[in-house]
């Protein structure tokens, strides 16, 4: 069984980021689960969606501490989620930092990086924190970003690069396609 979460704020492509991970798991020939998304996506707050593959998937949901890998599309929801890793579990985010509304109202602050980090070393030591926002403008499409971290999670994942793109281009409209995979090459290439 492969349990993966991808959490997000509203907008930033977390359905997208789930059909790519579900065609590259159905081009395995596992059983593919995929969940609908909860939270206030359509008001900019926290999204979670849930990818499950295996050779029988019940549920598409993922119990904490059984998340095989992590994909955070916000600073601060790689530390919401992080909880989730299995012993062992990788974590992929973007270092982009969007204010939620309790620090924009100033009930809140926003941890430091160094906060974020120290909190998800206690959980694993297997994470990569990319510059998405940045890669996807690089390649011509702000909104890549989230294509930009998939490409992250190719390099640390043992499936083929061939499937992930084979998976983008059965996902991505025609039109974006080019961008969106000049951002999964530079994700993938990020040190």
């Amino acid at each position: 069984m492969y349990n993966v979460i991808i959490a997000g704020v509203g907008g930033q492509g977390s359905l997208l980021a789930s059909r790519i991970f579900g065609n590259v798991f159905l081009s395995l020939g596992y059983d593919v689960k995929v969940s609908e998304v909860h939270g206030m996506s359509q008001r900019g707050g926290s999204v979670i969606t849930y990818v499950r593959a295996g050779e029988r998937v019940a549920s598409p949901l993922v119990s904490d501490g059984e998340c095989d890998l992590l994909l955070a599309l916000e600073e601060l929801e790689a530390l919401r989620w992080a909880h989730t890793l299995k012993k062992g579990g990788k974590l992929v985010a973007s270092s982009q930092r969007i204010a939620p509304m309790p620090v924009i109202t100033g009930a809140a602050s926003y941890p430091t990086h160094e906060q974020v980090t120290a909190e998800i070393e206690k959980v694993t030591s297997d994470y990569l924190f990319l510059p998405a926002e940045e890669l996807a403008e690089q390649a011509g499409i702000a909104r890549a970003s989230n294509v930009a971290l998939i490409g992250g999670v190719s390099a640390k994942l043992d499936i083929d690069e061939k499937v992930w793109l084979d998976a983008l281009h059965a996902t991505v409209p025609q039109r974006f396609l080019e961008a969106n995979l000049k951002a999964f090459e530079l994700g993938r290439n990020y040190k």
